[in-house]
């Protein structure tokens, strides 16, 4: 498929899940990929053009392997998902939370910005969440306030440059199938208890895949695209129904 031909994608968090699912979705559709990670073991197998490790914490190493990307595509999928109330909620994991799934892909937009301006095209896509300003769940307290917080640095950059050719949109998935996922289940010490609860809260009585959430990364990355900007799409089974 060539879809995306011509196009350069840079992807964070690209070795497992969701960010390895829009490698290859995107490889697939023509794009030519970079692909990031913290483990670079996890970046074994993958088909795209470049694949490295990279610390999106370190703001210099973001912005200069995205700069050296020059991408039309950004996929910021890096994050991670903090359990507890606000009862339970540290400063130390809040600032964590905050850097990572938040700051993080605010330096990585960044970097890719200039490029883009001058190309006068560019999609921009951060990985959200249901929980954030879409909705509460229990238990999601600093995740769900770095994922609203993704939301509206989206909709803040999409209005800032939507003359210059330039879309940023957010995705809001779900629960998907994915390591991490099935880390957080083990963690909870009665796995398949802890998935029966994640299954029974998708209306669609399932879990999401990473394909999936791929697909739509596809879609925003795509020239079909160029008049949605700003927007938040869920993706969810029926979450937010």
């Amino acid at each position: 498929m060539t879809r995306l031909a011509g196009k350069r994608a840079f992807v964070t968090a690209a070795g497992q899940g969701i960010g390895r699912a829009c490698v290859e979705a995107l490889t697939a559709n023509g794009a030519q990929v970079i692909a990031t990670d913290l483990n670079a073991d996890l970046l074994e197998g993958l088909d795209a053009e470049k694949a490295f490790a990279l610390d999106v914490l370190d703001k210099d190493a973001l912005q200069a392997a995205v700069k050296d990307a020059s991408p039309d595509i950004l996929v910021n999928c890096a994050g991670h998902v903090h359990g507890g109330s606000v009862l339970e909620v540290s400063d130390d994991d809040f600032a964590f939370a905050m850097h990572l799934n938040v700051r993080a892909q605010m330096h990585a937009i960044q970097a890719a910005l200039p490029g883009m301006i001058d190309k006068g095209r560019g999609s921009i896509i951060n990985i959200a969440s249901v929980a954030s300003s879409v909705m509460g769940l229990p238990n999601r307290c600093i995740y769900g306030t770095s994922k609203a917080a993704v939301i509206g640095l989206t909709k803040s950059v999409a209005a800032d440059f939507v003359t210059k050719g330039i879309t940023c949109n957010a995705i809001a998935p779900g629960t998907v199938d994915s390591p991490s996922l099935h880390d957080r289940l083990k963690a909870t010490g009665d796995y398949d208890a802890a998935m029966a609860a994640f299954v029974a809260r998708q209306p669609m009585g399932r879990i999401g895949t990473a394909p999936e959430i791929a697909d739509l990364v596809v879609y925003l990355g795509s020239d079909e695209t160029q008049y949605m900007t700003g927007q938040c799409i869920s993706i969810d089974g029926g979450m937010t129904i």
